[in-house]
């Protein structure tokens, strides 16, 4: 059985403000050892579980905050960017059975901690086939569209509330819970590396679950931060204006429509 493992930071136990997610300062530093420590929790999960290969997604950002001289050398890590396959790059390795969600958070607007989804500048809300999506509906139906299910998550508490319903047989593991967008109350990390240890091992012993699966061609939806973002991202000619904040195409696939949106977040940086 082989695993991937995509990592995201807003949903690491300790993590509570912007700073901690941006290069260049010491809160940052620290977080990202925390990322990895959760990481490797999964990475030891999966082994428990039988796993005979595991890759790691680097997810956040950049794509360069894991620590690779202090990941489990058991493990591979996939981290750079541009990659079309963004947060689940490495769903399309053969024999990958399943994914585990590390540090995710609530979508764009909502109530958990460092709430958004993809690029907080550029996008308020992303609705994909008129279902309003974070970022663990986004690619756990790019993975469900190779055949990959999720099999298990990390998060605040409301991220694990909004997205229990999409996936019903994923196991969710609370790291912290969320008072506000930049407070909440945290376990600590070893225990929510124990905790995350232990979810993964459970869930890839267990049957797995069904992969989610978006069907047919892909209605793309997204409500600007600003009328100006959506007269920018409007000079590509297949996108339809739909409100003074709204913008709108149609996609083939969910790969296809996830490349969309990722090249719209890289035009965003125009208006930075």
């Amino acid at each position: 059985m082989k695993v991937l493992i995509s990592t995201d930071i807003e949903g690491v136990a300790g993590v509570y403000h912007p700073e901690q997610t941006r290069a260049g300062n010491g809160e940052y530093e620290r977080a990202r050892r925390l990322m990895t420590e959760e990481a490797n929790a999964a990475i030891a999960g999966a082994f428990e579980a039988g796993a005979s290969e595991v890759l790691v997604n680097d997810s956040h950002g950049g794509f360069r905050n894991l620590l690779p001289d202090q990941l489990d050398a058991r493990a591979q890590v996939v981290q750079g960017k541009p990659r079309y396959l963004s947060m689940v790059a490495g769903v399309d390795e053969p024999g990958i059975a399943a994914v585990c969600m590390i540090g995710y958070h609530s979508r764009a607007q909502g109530r958990g901690i460092l709430a958004h989804t993809i690029n907080s500048f550029a996008f308020a809300r992303v609705w994909l086939n008129g279902q309003e999506l974070g970022e663990m509906g986004i690619y756990g139906a790019l993975a469900g569209e190779y055949g990959v299910p999720v099999a298990m998550a990390s998060g605040d508490d409301v991220f694990i509330d909004e997205h229990r319903p999409l996936f019903p047989r994923t196991r969710f593991v609370q790291t912290k819970r969320a008072t506000g967008h930049t407070a909440g109350i945290s376990l600590a990390p070893v225990a929510a590396c124990a905790a995350i240890r232990a979810g993964v091992a459970e869930a890839l012993r267990a049957p797995l679950p069904p992969a989610f699966v978006l069907s047919g061609k892909i209605a793309v939806r997204i409500q600007t931060q600003t009328a100006a973002l959506a007269d920018l991202f409007c000079q590509w000619p297949s996108l339809e204006r739909l409100a003074g904040d709204e913008i709108g195409f149609e996609a083939p696939t969910v790969e296809a429509a996830v490349r969309m949106i990722n090249s719209l977040s890289a035009m965003s940086s125009m208006l930075r």
